[in-house]
């Protein structure tokens, strides 16, 4: 598969300011050097615990934030030297699908002004090709086409996040980042979303970056799977790989938390030591140390390279 994205070394931080002349004293290390790739086609999903950089790094891929160092190559431009002009051609290509469904649309606005907003701000087709396009895609992600004069708070959680699909649909892009699109959503209407982006996925040939913290919500739909960890990446491996062998202690951690479907299968939990440290002041050498039981001397004094340790598969661990 040809590559889509790519991301170099990137870095998210946040000036922390404090005292009357507001000096900057620290950074918090939102995302702290991050690289992967994305192919076209593919889904790569990003799990980890809440803070760990995980919407950051997404908001700063689509250069929604822009970021403190690093880059983001797509179409072989570096997106982070663009001016907010020069970032607009590329916007109707990269959308992105947000966490909360009530607060990601304008209530004042009806339902046809946010799905055909995307056509009127790239000033693409006529108004009645928008009406045509907005229709369509409504329906593709199965809403009646009457929804279009009604309101936002006239639908439920699940309705609500049909609509910012489809808003992220109208301009035929090629990258959909979904920033946890099912996590404030009901189990029954999780699964229909799911579904839903895994169907227009194969009829748009489109590529996501899924982001989550459910592991059996990023397994259903994931060809890949990327671990976060206090803003960096711990673990990167294909699914099956992951979820057979996970290989970092964290990963391990984060596995044995998900239930089995199965009574009679007992599945042995890893309960982590103490707390996530703060971004602001992370540990030394390896993030993960002050938690994890297998850590050496090295853990405390270097930070682990994500190198490759089985085929297609990376992890940011000492003990490789």
């Amino acid at each position: 598969m040809a590559e889509l994205l790519q991301v170099r070394n990137l870095k998210k931080y946040y000036p922390v300011k404090s005292g009357v002349l507001q000096r900057t004293t620290g950074y918090v290390k939102a995302v702290d050097d991050v690289s992967f790739t994305l192919h076209e086609g593919e889904s790569l999903g990003l799990v980890g615990e809440s803070g760990c950089g995980k919407s950051t790094l997404g908001r700063t891929v689509l250069q929604l934030i822009k970021p403190t160092a690093g880059e983001v190559v797509y179409d072989d431009k570096n997106l982070s030297d663009l001016s907010f002009r020069e970032m607009k051609p590329y916007r109707k290509e990269l959308q992105m699908i947000f966490q909360d469904p009530y607060a990601s649309l304008n209530s004042r606005k009806k339902i046809s002004n946010i799905v055909t907003e995307p056509l009127r701000i790239h000033k693409i087709s006529t108004i009645k090709e928008r009406e045509e396009k907005m229709e369509e895609i409504l329906e593709k992600v199965g809403l009646n086409r009457a929804f279009a004069d009604r309101y936002p708070h006239e639908f439920s959680g699940g309705q609500r996040q049909r609509i910012g699909i489809a808003r992220a649909l109208m301009l035929n892009p090629k990258l959909i980042i979904a920033d946890e699109p099912v996590s404030a959503l009901d189990v029954s209407i999780q699964a229909q979303v799911l579904n839903l982006l895994q169907d227009l996925q194969e009829e748009f040939n489109l590529t996501y970056l899924f982001i989550a913290h459910d592991l059996s919500v990023v397994k259903h739909i994931s060809t890949r799977v990327g671990v976060m960890y206090l803003g960096r990446m711990a673990e990167l491996a294909p699914k099956n790989a992951l979820y057979k062998e996970p290989l970092h202690p964290y990963t391990q951690a984060l596995m044995s938390a998900v239930p089995v479907p199965n009574p009679l299968i007992k599945r042995e939990r890893i309960i982590l030591k103490g707390d996530v440290p703060s971004p602001q002041n992370p540990p030394s050498g390896c993030a993960f140390h002050t938690r994890c039981s297998a850590c050496m001397a090295i853990c405390k004094e270097q930070r682990p390279e994500l190198k490759e340790v089985q085929k297609d598969h990376f992890v940011a661990c000492h003990l490789y």
